[in-house]
């Protein structure tokens, strides 16, 4: 067996007064391809800067394969000390040949050329990655190499990686990219390091397989201990079996919307004539904008549907933010209508996630620094609507400042989402997210009940959450496809569709009726279970109502305790409904099969 080209052994790293992580054993060889996954906060991106000898370990002996080439390519590289982004990529420890990062820059499209400080995100980024390619080498460390770039150009890393001789570890959100190149994983959880020879396509199935044996292990302890200690692991799995049940439901959406397609090639999404005016909440006709000679937009027609969720794609400079403030009444077209239901009220949630601001608390963010926030005409406990967003309660009173960049995206749609709308426009969301707050963001949007416009590069986000997808090619023309991104890709190129790995998008197969072979008390539950469901989610909601008395604590402290103790409790009744209901749900269907 070949030496590896790092270890480090008993790597150890304190926080304040408490270990991040201790014990971990990294053993990385000559042709591993390592996703590294855990949740924001747990640690990722500190230890690959470990690893990567940027910083210094409290415990732990790192050694490298005398001669080999460890690069990292950082999330947010820092371009201010270079005048121009050519002096950033030719700058480094390796010095790489200007000739290798100006053939990757030319095929990156970006201008090398440019003054570093004005550089926007996108373009720091393909100055880096060029960079980091050109260096040859032996071991690459990528903290999400995707953020900030468009779908051709991860297409294009996608393709170098694929091809490329040495050893990698990535930090990504980007599920298409993890499942198509790693081929082994690395989970952070907790503290702790575990290692599977699988790549991220069985990560899932792993981890469930992990915490179940928790869970097993769980029921020998105190029940309230339990609840404390596992709910956000028991969240986790229930999300993700809720959420075999969405993909159901948005395939079905998704069917419905193709029934309403206009004739093919018109590059329109026409709606019945009667109640239109109803559904109808934004309608583009004819539309064109130019600026200049360019024409960036030409001859569109939509109509969005109350309900619809809408994704746009394409290139960087293709047209896709000037369609959203087109379709969102903030330009107005050179040709043509855009006409905007009045009843529209809108939540912008941009890339910049401009809104959080560091020396506040989570408290005041969510609720002006009171307990309490209105959810949606709601009021609930912000430490129970800190839960319902993956946060430990505890955080209630830490800093914005010092939350994760993924934290603090995640509060910001805690907030923004607690709001009163029926029109959600998101750009770029799931950057800087990790993949728990992925599915989370997937739930929400598929409970959200007006209509969502999305700006994504996340090929396998749009692929789970929008009924339609715009895709632009530079061109002026606007292509409306029924589906998500692969939906797309199979109108623009079959044959690379045909390639592309669509294991968890795939569409669901129609629905079987409940086999007799179920034991009369399988199909009894199965029966059962869902007005069991719509029972708790009415206790809960009277009970949240009968909480939102900011008098009640003063005035009757055990009704308080009782009431929150109640909530607590039909939540999780809830939750083991929902999942013995997938469970027979999939075994009635197997056994139908």
């Amino acid at each position: 067996m070949a030496a590896p080209i790092l270890s480090f052994e008993n790597l150890g790293l304190s926080q304040g007064t408490h270990w991040l992580f201790r014990n971990i054993d990294i053993h990385v060889g000559q042709r591993d391809r390592l996703a590294l996954i855990g949740r924001n906060g747990a640690g990722k991106t500190t230890l690959l800067k470990l690893i990567g000898g940027q910083i210094e370990p409290d415990e732990g002996t790192r050694s490298v394969q005398p001669g080999a080439r460890v690069i990292t390519l950082e999330q947010d590289p820092d371009v201010t000390p270079f005048a121009t982004l050519h002096d950033f990529a030719l700058a480094g420890d390796y010095a790489p040949p200007a000739h290798e990062v100006e053939a990757i820059a030319d095929q990156l499209g970006i201008d090398l050329s440019r003054e570093a400080k004005t550089a926007s995100g996108g373009e720091r980024r393909r100055a880096a990655i060029a960079r980091a390619l050109a260096s040859e080498p032996d071991l690459l460390l990528l903290d999400e190499p995707t953020n900030h770039l468009d779908i051709a150009a991860i297409d294009w890393i996608e393709n170098w990686m694929a091809r490329y001789n040495g050893a990698f570890i990535v930090i990504s959100h980007d599920r298409a990219f993890l499942t198509r190149l790693t081929r082994q994983t690395l989970w952070l959880d907790r503290g702790s390091m575990r290692r599977n020879e699988i790549g991220f396509g069985g990560f899932e199935q792993w981890m469930e397989a992990v915490y179940a044996e928790e869970a097993r292990a769980a029921e020998k302890l105190d029940a309230k201990l339990k609840i404390e200690a596992h709910w956000l692991e028991r969240g986790v799995t229930a999300r993700r079996k809720r959420n075999q049940g969405r993909l159901a439901k948005l395939w079905e959406m998704r069917a419905q919307r193709a029934a309403m397609q206009g004739p093919q090639g018109t590059a329109k999404i026409a709606v019945a004539s009667d109640d239109s005016k109803t559904k109808s909440v934004i309608k583009a006709e004819h539309v064109t904008k130019a600026f200049g000679d360019r024409t960036i937009i030409r001859d569109f027609t939509l109509r969005v549907q109350r309900g619809d969720r809408i994704g746009i794609v394409g290139g960087n400079g293709a047209g896709k933010s000037t369609l959203l403030k087109l379709l969102t009444g903030q330009l107005a077209p050179d040709s043509g209508d855009v006409t905007l239901a009045k009843t529209l009220d809108m939540i912008f949630i941009d890339q910049q996630r401009s809104l959080m601001q560091g020396d506040k608390s989570v408290r005041d963010v969510l609720a002006e620094g009171g307990d309490w926030i209105d959810v949606r005409g709601v009021r609930k406990h912000v430490h129970g609507y800190l839960k319902d967003f993956l946060f430990d309660p505890s955080l209630a009173e830490a800093k914005v400042g010092t939350l994760s960049g993924g934290e603090r995206s995640r509060l910001l749609f805690a907030r923004e989402f607690a709001r009163e709308s029926n029109l959600l426009v998101l750009d770029e969301p799931t950057n800087d997210l990790d993949l728990e707050t992925l599915d989370l963001l997937q739930e929400v949007i598929a409970d959200y009940d007006g209509t969502v416009l999305i700006v994504s590069h996340d090929r396998d986000f749009l692929d789970r959450t929008v009924t339609v997808t715009l895709g632009l090619d530079g061109s002026g023309t606007v292509d409306v496809i029924v589906g998500g991104y692969a939906d797309w890709i199979a109108k623009r190129d079959p044959r690379k569709a045909a390639k592309a790995e669509k294991k968890d998008a795939a569409p669901p197969p129609p629905p079987k009726p409940a086999s007799a072979k179920l034991s009369y008390k399988d199909q009894r539950d199965l029966d059962l279970l869902p007005g069991r469901i719509e029972a708790l989610e009415a206790a809960i909601a009277r009970d949240e109502a009968a909480l939102a008395d900011p008098a009640l604590y003063t005035r009757d402290p055990g009704k308080f305790a009782a009431l929150t103790k109640a909530i607590e409790q039909a939540r999780a009744d809830k939750d083991a409904a929902e999942e013995r209901w997938l469970d027979l749900a999939e075994k009635a269907e197997g056994l139908a099969g």
